[in-house]
């Protein structure tokens, strides 16, 4: 069974996008040491999930990129929570049900590689509230904005442990954790 891993950059008040969705603060950190650990994780996932708007910005993005990275992202299998799509144009890309707990669980049962989910603040809302992550991997990024789109959806509690914390040269701190699930 997979596990499904949250990756994501935040920044150090826990924004995953600024006002009107701006990203653009993830170029201020972008290097050789992220794109390797992005390289890494390559290996470990067998599906990519995405919610509406990531996915339309991956799609915007990667179709016409080049490389190692651009070849994986174009070919691995893509399951999209939309509300709104009702066809997806980007290769190997699939929409899930309106039962999207049920759809994802499934997944996780059917892959042996790993699940990861990329941005998609709103969906990773969905799938705690069904404790369906099994990790959280978040790159935190030593900036502030302020406002803008949150990681976490207040209200939403979830006790978790450190697995493991690495910083970067560029000031970026990559922290894992694990659900803490009573048994």
């Amino acid at each position: 069974m997979a596990r499904l891993v949250m990756w994501n950059m935040m920044t150090l008040d826990g924004m995953v996008a600024g006002p009107n969705g701006d990203i653009s603060w993830h170029e201020d950190v972008w290097g050789p040491e992220l794109e390797q650990i992005s390289e890494t994780q390559l290996h470990e996932a067998g599906v990519l999930l995405f919610g509406r708007v990531t996915y339309d910005l991956m799609a915007g993005y990667w179709p016409t990129e080049k490389g190692v990275i651009a070849d994986f992202m174009n070919s691995i299998p893509k399951y999209v929570a939309s509300r709104t799509l009702s066809r997806l144009a980007w290769s190997n890309a699939h929409l899930l049900g309106p039962q999207l707990a049920a759809d994802v669980d499934k997944l996780k049962q059917e892959n042996a590689k790993d699940l990861f989910l990329f941005g998609s603040a709103d969906f990773a809302s969905t799938l705690v509230a069904h404790d369906l992550i099994d990790e959280f991997r978040i790159a935190i990024n030593p900036r502030v904005l302020g406002a803008g789109r949150p990681l976490f959806k207040p209200g939403q509690a979830v006790k978790l442990r450190l697995i493991d914390s690495r910083a970067l040269s560029n000031g970026v701190v990559i922290a894992r954790y694990a659900p803490v699930r009573d048994v």
